[in-house]
C-alpha cells in the first residue's frame, strides 16, 4: 500500500511525539525516584541525626550523674572526716592485729600524741592508757566492750579516768578486720563526784561535833579562867609549873578547837569577781618575810584567771599552803624557794595553780591522809590546816591534789573554774 507523503509526515510526527512522550515519562520517573531516594536518605539522615543526639544527651547524663556521684561521695567524706575531727571524746580504729588505721585529734591529744607520732609511740601511748588490753579483748572475743571505766596508772595530759566503749569491725561477709574504740575523759565527772562526796561527809561532819565542840571549848574556858586567877607569886615554887602547864595546854587545846570549829562549820562564800594573781600575790606578801629570814624567798610568776569566789577564804587557803611550805623547809634547814605557779587551761576553762617547795616532800604513804582532820607530821601541828585548805577549794567547786615536786619537794596543785 502507497502512502501519500502526507501519511508519511503523520507517521514520523506522531513517532516524534511518543518519543518525546516517552523521554518525559522516563524523566519524570527518574525525577520521582530520585525525589523518593532523597526523601529516603533525608529521613535516614534525620534518623541518624536524633540517634547521635540521643547518645550525645544520654552520655552528656552518665557524666552528670558521675559528677553528682563524685561530689556526693567527696562531700560524704568530707563530712566524715569533720565529724571525726570535731568530736569531743577519742576515736580509735584499729586493724585486727592492732595496728592504727585511724585516731582523731581529742584522741591524739589525750594520749599525748603527735600528728608525726611513729608506731612505737602510739602503742606505748596506748599500753600507758591501759586501752591496749581492752581493745585486744574486743579483737579476741569479738564481742563489743560496752561502757566500762578505766583509772589510768599514771594520768596522761591531765586526765586519769577514762569511759571506753570497743566494738568490733566486721566486712561485708561478715569477716572480723579490726575495732573501733571510743573513749571519754571522766576525770571532771569523777572529781566532780568527790567533791559532792566530800561536801556530804564535811557538811555531816559539821553538824556532829560543832556543839561537841563548842561545849569542850566552854570547859576548856573554865579552866583556863581558873588558871588564871592563881597568883603564881603567891604559890610555893614546886607548884608554880603545873600551874603554868594547865594554862599553856588549855590555850593549845582552845586553838585546836577554834581550828576544827572553822573546819567543821559550813562554809558562808561571800562571792566576787577576784583576781587570783591578785589573792596569790598578798598571800605570798604575809610569808615572804619568814622565807626571806631563812635565806630563800617566795616568787608568784605565769597567768591566772578571775574566778567568782570568797576572797577572804582563797586567801587563807593560799596562805596555808605557803606557811605550810615555808614550814616544811625551815624543819630541814633548807633555805625555802617556794613557787607560785599559774595557767590557764581555756579548754577546761579552769585557772591551775601549783605551790611548789624545795622542802622534804610528802612520804607516798602519808599523802592518801595529806587532807584527813588532825592528821600532821609536825609536832606543834593540828592536822587541819589541809583539811581546811580543801575545804576551801571543794565549797569554790575546785579541785587540790598534791605530787612530788621536781627537786623532791611537795607540789600542791589548784584548779579553779574560771569566772564565765
Amino acid at each position: 500500500m502507497n502512502l501519500s507523503p502526507s501519511a508519511y509526515a503523520l507517521i514520523g510526527l506522531t513517532a516524534l511525539v511518543a518519543a518525546l512522550v516517552s523521554v518525559v515519562v522516563f524523566a519524570f520517573l527518574r525525577f520521582s525516584a530520585a525525589a523518593r531516594d532523597a526523601r529516603r536518605n533525608a529521613r535516614e539522615s534525620s534518623d541518624v541525626a536524633l540517634l547521635s543526639a540521643a547518645l550525645q544527651e544520654a552520655v552528656a547524663k552518665l557524666k552528670a550523674q558521675e559528677r553528682a556521684t563524685a561530689a556526693r561521695a567527696e562531700a560524704s567524706e568530707r563530712l566524715s572526716g569533720e565529724i571525726i575531727a570535731s568530736l569531743t571524746s577519742g576515736l580509735l580504729v584499729t586493724t585486727l592485729d592492732g595496728d592504727l588505721r585511724i585516731l582523731n585529734p581529742a584522741g591524739g591529744r589525750m594520749m599525748g600524741l603527735s600528728e608525726a607520732a611513729g608506731p612505737e609511740a602510739y602503742r606505748q601511748a596506748l599500753h600507758a592508757m591501759a586501752l591496749d588490753e581492752v581493745i585486744h579483748e574486743c579483737l579476741r572475743t569479738a564481742v563489743p566492750v560496752v561502757r566500762r571505766q578505766l583509772t589510768l596508772p599514771e594520768p596522761r595530759q591531765g586526765v586519769s579516768h577514762l569511759g571506753v566503749t570497743v566494738s568490733p569491725l566486721f566486712d561485708d561477709r561478715a569477716s572480723l578486720h579490726g575495732a573501733i574504740c571510743l573513749f571519754t575523759d571522766l576525770t571532771a565527772v569523777k572529781d566532780l563526784e568527790q567533791q559532792l562526796r566530800l561536801k556530804d561527809s564535811l557538811a555531816a561532819v559539821g553538824e556532829l561535833t560543832a556543839g561537841i565542840a563548842h561545849e569542850f571549848r566552854n570547859g576548856l574556858a573554865t579552866i583556863h579562867g581558873y588558871g588564871r586567877l592563881f597568883d603564881l607569886q603567891a604559890l610555893p615554887q614546886a607548884y608554880r609549873p603545873f600551874v603554868e602547864g594547865i594554862r599553856e595546854e588549855t590555850e593549845s587545846l582552845g586553838q585546836v578547837v577554834t581550828n576544827f570549829l572553822n573546819f567543821a562549820k559550813p562554809a558562808q562564800l561571800t562571792l566576787s569577781r577576784v583576781g587570783l594573781r591578785a589573792i596569790c600575790e598578798r598571800a605570798a606578801d604575809e610569808v615572804r618575810a619568814d622565807a626571806r629570814a631563812l635565806g630563800g624567798d617566795v616568787t608568784v610568776s605565769g597567768e591566772f584567771g578571775d574566778v567568782d569566789g570568797d576572797d577572804v577564804l582563797l586567801k587563807q587557803a593560799f596562805s596555808n599552803l605557803l606557811r605550810n611550805a615555808v614550814e616544811a623547809c625551815a624543819g630541814v634547814a633548807v633555805p625555802p624557794s617556794i613557787l607560785v605557779q599559774g595557767e590557764i587551761d581555756a579548754a577546761q576553762k579552769l585557772s591551775r595553780i601549783a605551790v611548789i617547795d624545795n622542802g622534804p616532800g610528802v612520804p607516798p604513804e602519808s599523802r592518801e591522809k595529806l587532807f584527813q582532820p588532825f592528821f600532821t607530821s609536825k609536832r606543834s601541828g593540828t592536822g587541819l590546816g589541809l583539811s581546811l585548805v580543801q575545804k576551801i577549794i571543794v565549797y569554790h567547786n575546785g579541785r587540790i591534789g598534791m605530787i612530788s615536786a621536781p627537786d623532791g619537794g611537795a607540789c600542791f596543785q589548784i584548779a579553779l573554774p574560771l569566772a564565765a
